[in-house]
C-alpha cells in the first residue's frame, strides 16, 4: 500500500513529536487539477461531508425548507438549544414528532456545549446528537413524498436511492461502495477528487436550483451548520462566498463562488489536522488574497496551538512546504 505525504505536523517545544499523513486536492475555476498530494483519486467514505449532498436529495424529493432550517439540514451541528429547536421545527412542519428519529442519543458535538446541557440537568439526546437536522430533514422529505419513515434509513429506501443519484451526480463518479455512518444513514464511498468535484457542482449551480439553495443557506448561515464557536463557522464568516463541510475521520471539503474547490482526507482520521491543511489548501488556490478576506482569521486557524502547563509551547500546523509546488 502506497503511504501519503505527510500534511501536518505536530511541534511540541521546538521538537516534532507526531506526523498526519494524507491526500488533497484543489481545483481551480475551471475544475481542472492545479493543486494535489497523496492519493486523492482512493475511494474513501466522506462521511458528514456528504450532508449537503443529502439535502439536496431531500429538496429534490419535494421538500419545502429554506434559510436556517436547510442549513441545520445539511449540517453537523453543535448542539446548542437553537439546533434543536430548529430540527424540532422541521419535524413540526411535516406533523411529525422527535420519536420517529433514528439517529442515537448522544451529547453534543461540541463539550462545552454538553457540559452547558449537563449542568441545566439535561442528558444526551436524538434531538442533541449532531445528526438530527439532517434526519429531520430527510423524514419530512419522506413525508411529502409519500415514502414510508419507518425504514428512512434503508439503502433501497427512495429517498437513499435518491442520495446515491445525486452523489453520483454532482461527483461525476460511481460510488464504489456502500456503508453505514455514525448516525445510521447509509454511507456512498467516492473519491477526494470526487468530494471536491461535487462541492463545486453546489456553488456554481443555478440560482433556485436545490444545489445552489443548500450552498446559499449554508454561506448564510454558518452557525447553523456547525455551531457558535466551530471552524467552519470562523471559516465561512472569514471567506464570504466559501462553503465548508468536515466529516468525521478527517474529512474537509469545500468550494468557493468562482468555482475553485478542495478536499481533504487525514489518514488516521485525526481532526485536530484537517483545518490546517483546509487553510493552506485555500492558500495554494489563491482564496486568501480576496479583498473581503479576513486574513488574520485565516491564520489563527492555519494552526491549533499547544499548550504545556499554563502556556503556549507548540503547535499543530501544515508540514513545510506543503502544496508549494502545485503539481
Amino acid at each position: 500500500m502506497q503511504f501519503n505525504p505527510v500534511l501536518v505536523e505536530v511541534e511540541r517545544s521546538g521538537f516534532v513529536e507526531s506526523w498526519h499523513r494524507g491526500s488533497a486536492i484543489g481545483l481551480d475555476a475551471g475544475g481542472s487539477v492545479t493543486v494535489r498530494t497523496g492519493t486523492p483519486e482512493r475511494p474513501i467514505f466522506p462521511r458528514s461531508a456528504n450532508k449537503p449532498m443529502q439535502a439536496v436529495a431531500m429538496l429534490r424529493s419535494g421538500l419545502d425548507l429554506e434559510g436556517e432550517l436547510l442549513a441545520l439540514a445539511a449540517g453537523s451541528h453543535s448542539g446548542e438549544d437553537f439546533h434543536v429547536q430548529g430540527a424540532e421545527k422541521i419535524l413540526a412542519g411535516a406533523g411529525l414528532s422527535a420519536d420517529l428519529l433514528q439517529c442515537p442519543a448522544q451529547w453534543p458535538l461540541e463539550p462545552e456545549v454538553g457540559l452547558e446541557v449537563a449542568r441545566g440537568g439535561g442528558d444526551r439526546s436524538r434531538l442533541r446528537m449532531n445528526c438530527s437536522g439532517k434526519h429531520a430533514g430527510m423524514l419530512a422529505a419522506c413525508v411529502v413524498a409519500g415514502w414510508p419513515t419507518e425504514s428512512y434509513l434503508a439503502p433501497e429506501h427512495p429517498l437513499q436511492q435518491a442520495v446515491w443519484g445525486v452523489v453520483e451526480e454532482l461527483s461525476g463518479e460511481k460510488p464504489v461502495a456502500v456503508g453505514v455512518d455514525g448516525c445510521g444513514a447509509p454511507l456512498f464511498a467516492i473519491s477526494v477528487i470526487g468530494v471536491a468535484t461535487a462541492f463545486r457542482s453546489l456553488v456554481l449551480a443555478e440560482p433556485g436550483t436545490p444545489e445552489r439553495q443548500v450552498a446559499d443557506a449554508m454561506r448564510e448561515h454558518p452557525a447553523w451548520t456547525s455551531g457558535t464557536r466551530r471552524e467552519e463557522r470562523l471559516l465561512m464568516d472569514a471567506v464570504p462566498g466559501l462553503v465548508v463541510k468536515c466529516g468525521a475521520e478527517g474529512v474537509d471539503a469545500f468550494a468557493y463562488a468562482d468555482g475553485r474547490a478542495g478536499a481533504v482526507k487525514v489518514d488516521d482520521g485525526s481532526m485536530r489536522a484537517r483545518t490546517p491543511v483546509t487553510v493552506a489548501l485555500l492558500r495554494a488556490l489563491g482564496i486568501d488574497t480576496a479583498p473581503e478576506v479576513d486574513a488574520a482569521v485565516l491564520e489563527d486557524l492555519a494552526t491549533v496551538r499547544l499548550h504545556g502547563g499554563d502556556g503556549t509551547v507548540g503547535a499543530i500546523r501544515p508540514a513545510e512546504g506543503l502544496f508549494g509546488g502545485g503539481l
